[in-house]
């Protein structure tokens, strides 16, 4: 089984939750494919049989619409039925931007490995970052 990895990074926080999650997969077994979300194509990752998206909170607690909103646009039609997990980091508010992410993907189907994702405040913390490659791991058993 091949798991997709797609995030979006300004800081490199989210990249340090996506390369926990990498390392959970590869734990269970699984091959993961990391990719930054300007790389992905969503028909490809949508052929993946399981998919963990990253990306920080922006501006008012939005994904950053420049590569990431229109990646996860373009793949929300195609997520009915896949597992999903979605994590990342934020800095300010409290975890809105997630809670309207999670509540999207249900919406489109999607079937979500941890139910609240997982979030780090500012930089991933070893309790973070041991919960980015438990959750991977999860999502590839």
């Amino acid at each position: 089984m091949s798991v997709a990895v797609v995030y979006w990074s300004g800081t490199g926080n989210t990249q340090a939750m996506a390369e926990a999650v990498v390392k959970g997969i590869e734990a269970a077994g699984k091959e993961a494919e990391l990719l930054e979300a300007g790389e992905a194509s969503a028909e490809e990752i949508a052929e993946k049989e399981a998919i963990a998206l990253g990306c920080p909170a922006m501006g008012v607690e939005q994904l950053e619409e420049d590569e990431m909103e229109p990646f996860v646009e373009a793949l929300e039609s195609l997520v009915s039925g896949k597992h999903l997990l979605l994590f990342g980091s934020y800095g300010w508010g409290d975890g809105e931007w997630m809670r309207d992410w999670i509540n999207r993907m249900k919406q489109a189907g999607a079937v979500l490995v941890r139910e609240d994702g997982v979030i780090a405040n500012e930089i991933p913390d070893e309790a973070a970052l041991a919960e980015c490659e438990a959750a991977g791991k999860e999502l590839a058993e």
